[in-house]
């Protein structure tokens, strides 16, 4: 029997730990195999709601936020380039230098959803990497545009969508909804509205979840 599984994958295209769960949920999902009908959807989250239009040096940033060291902050990098490697994912540390801000990615992500099935996941990833491996600015809607584009997405409809205001109220009340019910760490991963996997897990992990959830509902 196949088992339904509604897949809400609520994080932001910031997030080292949003890329790789993401990578270890498709891998668990992977082995689970026809035994689940998915369906996942991507809900926004801001790290830096507050980022201005010319973001922060990332170590500055850090410094402030966290009150981390440097030297700590070269060995979180290294954990999260070792656990990227480790799921096909690749962190080029070097290229990235600067946090933005990520509301207008959350917006175009949002349209995509309504383009077909595959294009909001397709570009997820494909906003990941362009920040992670490539090192380019997620604001800046040139990037947006290119990346829509490398999807297969209408790059006319989405410079409509950028230059406007569109999707701003839908994608504030979706951080608004998820937040209220006490989500302020991602990635937060929430299985048919009822069960929540946190943090980038490795994949075993997510497959164990996966599968005792299944069971619960056959």
């Amino acid at each position: 029997m196949t088992t339904p599984l509604k897949i809400d994958f609520v994080s932001d295209v910031s997030c080292p730990w949003c890329a790789i769960g993401l990578k270890s949920l498709d891998q668990a999902l992977a082995n689970i195999g026809d035994e689940a009908a998915v369906s996942m959807h991507f809900q926004p989250f801001e790290l830096n709601p507050n980022m201005g239009p010319e973001g922060q040096d990332i170590v500055e940033h850090l410094t402030e936020k966290y009150g981390s060291t440097p030297s700590q902050q070269d060995q979180a990098r290294e954990m999260i380039r070792s656990r990227g490697a480790e799921v096909g994912f690749d962190f080029a540390m070097g290229k990235r230098s600067r946090i933005y801000n990520t509301f207008d990615a959350h917006r175009l992500l949002h349209w995509a959803e309504t383009e077909g099935e595959g294009k909001q996941k397709a570009l997820k990833e494909a906003l990941f990497g362009a920040y992670f491996t490539k090192g380019d600015d997620p604001s800046s809607h040139d990037v947006l545009l290119r990346v829509a584009g490398e999807v297969g997405l209408d790059t006319a409809i989405a410079a409509e969508v950028l230059q406007s205001n569109q999707y701003a109220d839908e994608v504030r009340e979706r951080e608004q909804f998820f937040q209220r019910h006490g989500i302020n760490s991602v990635p937060a991963v929430i299985i048919n509205e009822r069960h929540l996997i946190s943090g980038g897990q490795p994949a075993e992990v997510f497959e164990k979840a996966l599968r005792e959830i299944m069971a619960q509902a056959a």
